[in-house]
């Protein structure tokens, strides 16, 4: 079961996309982690524990990327989706809830640093005039 939600993460090409689904499968009502297909296959615990790990993981994996790595997949994500307002409104809401408070604040200000950049370009994907 483990490799195949692994697999199933994978599919996502980045680690903010990933970051991103993860979050959306969290009900805020319940606090709980909600997919269809796993719960099927093992269960509500089962799958809650399973996708708050994978959360807490993929989210420690982009707190552990540098700032230019954050970048270069923010960057490849809103290529790839086309969800830069999205992104502008929601990222706070990305956090896991098992984050410990340094951790929060580490994602947060390297994203404002991002969004920062986003707003008013820097000559990249986000210095050209939407149109």
């Amino acid at each position: 079961m483990g490799e195949l939600w692994r697999k199933t993460l994978s599919q996502i090409p980045t680690v903010f996309g990933r970051l991103v689904y993860l979050a959306s499968l969290r009900d805020s009502t319940t606090n709980r982690y909600v997919h269809a297909s796993l719960t099927a296959m093992v269960g509500l615990e089962d799958a809650d524990r399973t996708l708050c790990h994978s959360h807490h993981q993929v989210f420690s994996q982009w707190i552990g990327f540098s700032l230019e790595e954050q970048k270069t997949d923010l960057d490849q994500y809103v290529r790839d989706t086309g969800d830069r307002k999205h992104l502008l409104q929601q990222y706070r809401n990305l956090v896991p809830p098992t984050a410990r408070d340094v951790e929060r604040q580490l994602y947060l200000t390297d994203l404002e640093t991002l969004v920062e950049l986003m707003r008013y370009g820097d000559g990249g994907v986000y210095g050209a005039p939407e149109a």
